[in-house]
């Protein structure tokens, strides 16, 4: 072993999160056997805390941000891990764990794939696509160390940010039929949907460890078929508008129209025949 090799091992290690990637949420501290035996400072900056794992459970978790002497402090946290240390056999025995305490914010997504529903009012089946935006927060370290980590080293925000987009499509196709809301009406009600999404998401996810705290729909869009069954259901509501302010019904709307056809036909007698017979029909009915 080299002299600065020496000299350097006798230094007192500092256990802490040195700039962390800012899509990383949960990270183990890379220590060998000497490295966290040798410690004399553990350091928890803003916005973070850590997690004491020995043997896979979590035995301690620390989340007020400051600097501890691993000699003289009397937090749980430190005596825990300097009376664990003292037996400490293996890496894999005793790990430290920095995870982040702030929101995870603006994690921008949109439908994968559309949410399909039978509209309540004109029975149309319809293709919604949605944009949007939540932010969110690791509540309690345990549950989510126990029910999501495991043994995972290192977890980024992405992971989880797919766990939670795909849970909300599933619920807002879920409050779409609950609700009974025909697609006129969402754009009206993405609030209100935005709201009811959140609530759920935050009763589920509690046990994870996890709390939705901001949820919001910024956009509506339908696929090409499902706009041109929303444009003919238009035209056809319109007419009928347009009927009943006329004093026809829709039926008689329709013969008018195949009158007007007709006429506009160039075709010779055929069109001349067609006149003359919706023409006939129309006057018996009126």
């Amino acid at each position: 072993m080299s002299i600065f090799n020496i000299f350097s091992n006798q230094l007192s290690a500092v256990i802490e999160w040195k700039k962390p990637k800012a899509n990383v949420i949960w990270w183990k501290y890379p220590s060998k056997r000497d490295e966290i035996i040798n410690a004399s400072k553990l350091i928890v900056a803003p916005s973070q805390g850590c997690a004491l794992v020995y043997e896979g459970s979590l035995v301690e978790i620390i989340e007020q941000e400051g600097i501890y002497n691993l000699k003289t402090d009397n937090h749980p946290f430190i005596t825990t891990l300097v009376n664990l240390r003292q037996n400490f056999e293996s890496e894999h025995k005793l790990k430290i764990y920095f995870f982040r305490k702030a929101q995870i914010l603006n994690q921008c997504r949109g439908t994968p794939s559309p949410i399909k529903f039978i509209d309540i009012n004109y029975k149309i089946p319809v293709e919604l696509g949605l944009n949007g935006n939540f932010s969110y927060k690791i509540t309690n370290p345990k549950y989510f160390y126990t029910e999501i980590i495991g043994e995972t080293d290192e977890f980024e925000a992405k992971t989880i940010s797919g766990i939670i987009t795909e849970r909300i499509l599933q619920l807002i196709a879920q409050l779409i039929h609950n609700k009974k809301y025909s697609y006129i009406e969402i754009d009206g009600k993405i609030q209100d949907i935005a709201q009811d999404i959140k609530s759920e998401i935050n009763v589920e996810y509690q046990n994870l460890g996890l709390e939705l705290t901001d949820f919001r729909i910024v956009g509506t869009q339908f696929d090409e078929a499902t706009q041109e069954r929303i444009g003919r259901v238009a035209d056809i509501s319109a007419d009928v508008q347009a009927a009943k302010e006329a004093g026809l019904d829709y039926v008689e709307l329709e013969k008018l129209r195949a009158l007007r056809d007709a006429a506009r036909n160039e075709s010779g007698l055929a069109g001349a025949g067609l006149q003359f017979g919706v023409g006939m029909e129309l006057g018996r009915e009126i």
